[in-house]
């Protein structure tokens, strides 16, 4: 069973699917020779190439404004029998088909890996890491990562849950003994065991043919959906709040702000959400010019 980053990816590669299995089934299409041309009639209902189908109908049905050669370059001859045809590639984000995504990076940067991870820090000039941390249902979180700071480097990301700090279980702990930790801890070596962000999830949306995939925000709050766009197929809820955008954190950033980071991403967008109850207490008792001045908004590197 494939799984894919968006609806829109799910329906292209059902479609071309559909359309391979119609060439296949109609008139054989011999292997293609290196130097030779050899052109084949077009079965009826049938318009283009029968390697690569032609999307100018799909495109419209999902609003998109695709054409054959965008997604081309998403696809790859595969020999079938004594013939060649195109399917989507599988790119390297939980080997997921993505036709219309793509190679898209902002995927990439906000992917939520399963599993664990160590990671190691040391302390800057000031003998601190950049971090500050918030004790949640028995856990500890990230709640803080300042910008080029040691945590930062290590790429600690807000809401990353920290599961040991230098061998040592934090489960149960309080913020304040979790700080007292990482401030007893030496300054060249801390060791860190993470959890990328459980609280959170992401969600891969396309931008219309007006450059919109459909949602409304207020404060970094998700507030509405426009019916029947990206955001609302592909399973966006109001009453979450957006901490990343393709990977780049925007929390505490100004309305206007995100409004140009999303007016400037590419057509295939990435956003990580939070719910607002979490969100909420996750970020209790930090002021807004202190998420806005302090907090890492960089874009990360993959």
């Amino acid at each position: 069973m494939s799984l894919y980053p968006s609806l829109e990816d799910l329906k292209v590669d059902k479609f071309i699917k559909a359309s391979s299995q119609y060439a296949q089934s109609t008139t054989p299409m011999p292997a293609i020779t290196e130097g030779t041309y050899q052109p084949q009639a077009v079965p009826a209902g049938m318009s283009g190439s029968s390697l690569y189908p032609n999307l100018e109908e799909l495109g419209d049905y999902m609003g998109l404004a695709l054409n054959s050669d965008e997604v081309q370059k998403n696809l790859a001859l595969m020999p079938v029998a004594d013939s060649q045809v195109a399917v989507p590639v599988n790119y390297g984000v939980g080997g997921m088909v993505q036709p219309v995504t793509g190679a898209d990076v902002g995927i990439r940067r906000a992917e939520i890996r399963p599993g664990l991870r160590e990671l190691i820090l040391c302390k800057d000039q000031d003998g601190k890491v950049g971090l500050r941390l918030r004790a949640i249902d028995n856990g500890v979180f990230v709640q803080l990562v300042q910008a080029n700071s040691p945590a930062a480097l290590a790429g600690l990301r807000f809401g990353d849950q920290v599961l040991q700090i230098n061998g040592q279980n934090c489960a149960g702990w309080s913020a304040d003994k979790s700080h007292k930790a990482l401030k007893a801890a030496a300054e060249t070596r801390i060791e860190l065991v993470v959890r990328d962000r459980p609280f959170q999830r992401t969600i891969t949306m396309h931008k219309d043919s007006t450059g919109h995939v459909g949602f409304i925000y207020k404060s970094g709050k998700i507030t509405s959906l426009a019916k029947d766009g990206s955001a609302a197929r592909n399973g966006l809820l109001v009453e979450h709040y957006i901490c990343e955008i393709n990977g780049q954190n925007v929390i505490g950033l100004k309305d206007s702000q995100i409004k140009d980071i999303l007016t400037t991403s590419p057509s295939a967008m990435t956003i990580t959400v939070m719910p607002k109850f979490i969100y909420e207490h996750m970020i209790k008792r930090m002021s807004t010019g202190l998420l806005r001045s302090a907090m890492d908004h960089s874009v990360p590197e993959v």
